[in-house]
Formats: structure tokens, C-alpha cells, sequence
């Protein structure tokens, strides 16, 4: 299974194996703090998609399509969470406020639909 959670909730043990997928550190927060096995900023949206959805749930559709995009582009960056999603639960960890409408939240939609293949 997988899930998305805010990267400021507290680890959980349902969280399986926890992946920040964001391509900034979290502000203010230490890496002790965040609790993941690995940071794949590569997986994030480009500085240039990010840059031009300014997290406006207008964009989001587009936000989606562009994102999915990048990620045909570059399988190497996503793989990785794909074979840990075989083996058992993880949790994409993000820091953006907006919890409905995230690059996690589209990260997971994508991500399934491999899985489901």
C-alpha cells in the first residue's frame, strides 16, 4: 500500500517505509526529525514545474499532466519506490500544505497505476 502524509505529522508505524519526495528540505526541520529511509528530491517535479503551478488549484489538472511527463522522462528516479511498494507499505512524505493537491498526491496516483499493471 501506499500513502502520502504531511512531512510535520509524526512518523507512524503504519507509515512502513517513509520517503520524502520533495525537491526542498523541509523548513525547519532537522533531518533526525523527518524519519525516512531515503530522500529522492530526483523524483520531485522539476524547479520549473513547481515554480510555474505556485501550488493553484486551478493548475492542478495541468500540474498533473506536466508531472507525469517528467516522470516518463526519468524512470530511474521512480523505480526505486516502486520495488519498495512490491515488497510492502511505504509513505511519500511532503511538506506542502495543500494535502489534496501535492506532488505525493500525484507521485501515489502514478505509482499505482504502475502497480496495478
Amino acid at each position: 500500500m501506499i500513502q502520502v502524509k504531511r512531512v510535520y505529522q509524526p512518523p507512524a508505524k503504519s507509515d512502513g517505509t517513509r520517503f520524502l519526495v520533495d525537491r526542498l528540505w523541509p523548513r525547519g526541520l532537522k533531518k533526525q526529525d523527518v524519519n525516512v529511509k531515503r530522500w529522492l528530491k530526483e523524483v520531485a517535479p522539476s524547479n520549473e514545474l513547481r515554480r510555474w503551478s505556485g501550488h493553484d488549484p486551478k493548475k492542478w489538472p495541468e500540474f498533473r499532466r506536466r508531472y507525469f511527463a517528467e516522470l516518463k522522462e526519468h524512470p530511474d528516479a521512480w523505480k526505486p519506490l516502486l520495488e519498495a511498494a512490491k515488497q510492502g507499505d511505504i509513505t511519500l512524505v511532503f511538506s506542502a500544505r495543500d494535502t489534496e493537491r501535492n506532488n505525493a498526491v500525484a507521485l501515489k496516483s502514478y505509482l499505482e497505476k504502475k502497480l496495478n499493471r
